[in-house]
């Protein structure tokens, strides 16, 4: 996990996952957590609803995914996003477009998944 200082993951969490075997490295560095790596993902920077979008994009700018990143990960690396994404900031175009790219796969995916769940609750 790449993230500044202030967007630290909870320690428990992080325990809890080492706990249950994870193997788990928290860094300020995106080239560290990078590196070898067989999937980079990110996250959108700045949800709905929240109101210190400039602050998080000043904070986050470093952790942006480009090619320069992704030449650090693993041959072959995909990249996953849970979208939307805001291309130019979290991501740029050549790594949204990319043939490492599989986050239109990864929305299909999210969508069949919330089909299903939608037709078990509903069932119910």
């Amino acid at each position: 996990i790449a993230c500044p200082g202030q967007l630290r993951p909870d320690k428990a969490i992080i325990d809890a996952a080492i706990n249950a075997g994870a193997e788990v490295v928290v860094t300020e560095d995106p080239k560290v957590a990078v590196a070898g790596a067989d999937c980079v993902v990110t996250d959108t920077w700045v949800s709905m609803g929240q109101t210190d979008e400039g602050y998080r994009k000043q904070l986050l700018g470093a952790y942006a995914v480009d090619g320069e990143l992704m030449r650090g990960a693993a041959k072959g690396a995909v990249f996953m996003h849970c979208l939307p994404a805001y291309r130019g900031y979290e991501i740029t175009d050549g790594i949204a477009e990319s043939q490492n790219s599989v986050i239109f796969d990864q929305a299909e995916n999210r969508l069949h998944f919330q089909r299903a769940l939608l037709k078990y609750l509903i069932a119910k």
